[in-house]
Parts: structure tokens; sequence; C-alpha cells
């Protein structure tokens, strides 16, 4: 991978703003910029992790100086901004928004509340370093976000816990139990898990489903195409409920958050945590080098190697008020000289391949891993309908604290796949 240092040509046109603008556009021929004689850029993120919103907000600085405008990034919390979205991107839109790529994205593009920017992927040739990247924000062959940060879940864990333990990273399922009596027995809950937010929850459904069913058979399900009664799905909650039984989680783990639980494994407290690398930020920095990354143990030898893989995304919502100047920060905020950077504290994938190899040996981890992998889904959540997606989210929390209630969880989930997929 090389790294363009030197960026855009200094010769990219400087923002000129207001009458005095107007007077020497006239005065030297050239044209003004529209984001010119536009207002401020407004942005809203959800970003979680405050060295990251430092750098955005540095970048949008930077940005803002050179354009001669304004960039007010407003940050929301990340959970409040799931719903908050809804409501702004119909009325009181930003310029530009954070989101998620793949199916939570298209949600938005159906309803036409996502501008189609394939004019700035052209302008700026990101198919060229993008490769595969590019499909996550594409529908029906056009564009109509920015890929950022890529997360590939999986097994976290303590490198001293485990030369404590004796213990190696578990590769099979009969490993992976053997592993959990090892935890127990040292006074140690093998896999810190925190549901508060609902989602981790359906996260390890998805890491158990696709080592079972494999990718054809999830995506059908996270489609509406499968029921939530398939005979397929029993061996996934069989072996789940094995794990709930043995004491495997954290208990009451519906009173945590993922970063109460990222503590507990950071505090030497649980064996292994199933998450993304921005776990690293419940570390502190010195603690830092005994995090490491696992694959999620195989179940059945027979299915392929599929792992979740997600990527978040920028976007210019339609009824943005000033889509010009957003396209020019996007420009500028996707220079790998300012996207690189951004990446880095969240220990994120890069999605672009002209960005320099990482520090991080979480992100080259993720890396190499997934050279290997024989395809991606992104996240329950993600790859779901909206709708479908909280149901799932609140049945699976559920199912976490009352493996006994199995039959009706999937009862009223499969007559929420009907009533959404109209079946």
């Amino acid at each position: 991978m090389t790294f363009n240092l030197l960026g855009r040509p200094a010769s990219r046109r400087v923002f000129l703003k207001g009458a005095g603008a107007a007077s020497v556009a006239a005065l030297t021929g050239f044209p003004m910029p529209a984001i010119a004689q536009a207002q401020d850029v407004n942005i809203i993120s959800d970003e979680n992790n405050a060295d990251a919103l430092a750098i955005l907000r540095k970048i949008a600085d930077d940005f803002g100086k050179q354009a001669g405008v304004k960039v007010v990034v407003n940050n929301m919390d990340h959970e409040a901004h799931k719903t908050a979205i809804r409501n702004y991107l119909v009325a009181g839109a930003p310029d530009i928004c954070f989101w998620f790529s793949g199916n939570r994205m298209r949600a938005f593009v159906k309803r036409g509340l996502f501008d189609d920017i394939s004019d700035l992927f052209e302008k700026e040739k990101y198919k060229d370093v993008l490769g595969p990247a590019a499909g996550s924000v594409t529908v029906d062959g056009k564009q109509y976000g920015l890929p950022t940060g890529g997360t590939l879940w999986g097994m976290f864990y303590r490198k001293d816990v485990f030369s404590q333990l004796g213990a190696t990273v578990p590769a099979s399922w009969d490993d992976f139990l053997a592993f959990g009596a090892k935890c127990k027995s040292a006074n140690l809950t093998p896999i810190a898990m925190g549901t508060k937010e609902l989602w981790p929850a359906a996260g390890w459904f998805d890491q158990m489903n696709l080592r079972i069913n494999g990718l054809d058979k999830h995506m059908a399900l996270m489609n509406g195409e499968m029921s939530y009664l398939d005979p397929a799905l029993k061996p996934v909650f069989d072996n789940w409920e094995t794990l709930i039984k043995q004491d495997f989680f954290t208990p009451n783990n519906t009173s945590f958050g993922w970063q109460e639980a990222g503590a507990l494994l950071s505090q030497k407290k649980a064996g292994m945590m199933n998450l993304g690398a921005f776990v690293r930020s419940t570390f502190p920095k010195e603690d830092l080098d005994q995090l490491a990354f696992a694959p999620f143990p195989t179940i059945d030898p027979k299915v392929g190697r599929f792992e979740e893989f997600s990527l978040n995304s920028m976007h210019i919502p339609t009824n943005a008020k000033n889509k010009q100047g957003a396209r020019e920060f996007l420009a500028y905020f996707y220079r790998p000289e300012n996207l690189g950077p951004y990446l880095v504290p969240g220990g994120n994938v890069p999605p672009r391949n002209d960005l320099p190899p990482s520090k991080d040996p979480l992100v080259n981890a993720a890396v190499e891993a997934l050279k290997t992998v024989q395809g991606t889904s992104q996240y329950y959540d993600r790859d779901s309908d909206p709708d479908m997606a909280q149901a799932g989210l609140v049945g699976f929390q559920e199912f976490m604290a009352k493996p006994e209630r199995r039959n009706a969880i999937l009862q009223r989930l499969e007559g929420t796949r009907k009533r959404i997929y109209k079946i």
C-alpha cells in the first residue's frame, strides 16, 4: 500500500464567501463555487470514541478555514442516533450524517432520503481505491454514501490472562466448551456480555448461525426469505442455550452495556468477548498490548468460513440544504491523510486500499483474517429490515435472560417476519 503525502494539488480551488467574494469573482472571471453562495455545512455524527471525534472536529475546522465557511459537527449518542435519524432525515436534515452501509442504508435509499452521490464517486475515482467496499454503498448501480471504517467482529481476549490460565485460542466447539470450563475453575466468567443495548446478543446469534448454517441461509433469514421456525435454526438455539445454562455469560447481562462488559474483560474478570476492535476503548492504554483477536470458533467443520464484517458510512440527506458544500467536505474528509487518522482510535479497518499499513496489530490481524474469509455478512441489525431487526434484537436479549421462552420468542419473530414481508 502507498500513501500520497502530497494529497491534492496545492492549486485546489479556494472558497470565497459573501459579497466581497462575488466582486472578486466578477473581476477575475473565475466562477464562484456553489458553496460560497450557500450556508454553513452541518454534520450529525454518532461517534462514541472521544479521540476520533476530536479528529473529526479538527478535519472540519481545517476544511472550514480553507473553504471560508463554518462546519458544525453535532455529535449524538450512538444509540439515540438510531432513532433520531428517522425523524431528522424527514424534517431538519443536516448536510451530512453518519450511518451504516448495506441494508440499513438501503432502507433510507428506498424512501428517497439519501442523495445519489455517484457524481462524487466518478469525480474522485473512488471505485479505484475502494474495490469491493464500494458495493456496500451501492444500490441499483448508484452510490449513496462513502464507507468509513470497517469492523471485523470476533473474539477478543487478554494474552496475559490466557497465559495465566494455560489456555490456547479455542478453534473448535469442543475447544470452546473446554475453555469455558477452565475459566470457571479459575473464577472467571468465560464470556463478557452486556445486552443492555440489545445488539450484542444479536451479534452472538449471527456468529453461531454463520458457523452452523453458513452465509446463504443466514442471509435468507435476514432478507425475510426464511422462517424463524425453520428446523435449521434449532441447533443454533440448542448450542446457545447450552452456553447460557452453563453460565458462560456475564450474569444479569441485560443490566450491562457493552462498555461495562468490555471493562470486565479489561479487568481480567472474563476470559473472552465477542465484539469489534472498538473494545479497545475500555482498556487502559498501558494494557492495550495485551488485547488480541481470534475468529469465532468453528462449530460445523463442513460449513465454510464466513464472518461478520460491517462498514459504517457517511451520507448526504436528500433534504440537505447545502449539497454542494457537503460534497466538497466529503471529498476533503475522504483524502487518505484525513480518513486515515480518523480511523485509528477506533481500530477500524480502512475501506480504501491506498492507506498506509496500520501500526495497530488488531487492525492488521483483521486485514489478514479477511484474506481467508469466503464471504461476509454485516450484522443482524444492519442486514435485516429495520423493524424486523428491532424485534429480533429484543427477542435475542430475552432469550439470553429466559431461554425457556424460546418457542414463544420465535413464534413472535415469525409473526413479525410475515407482517413485514407480507407473507
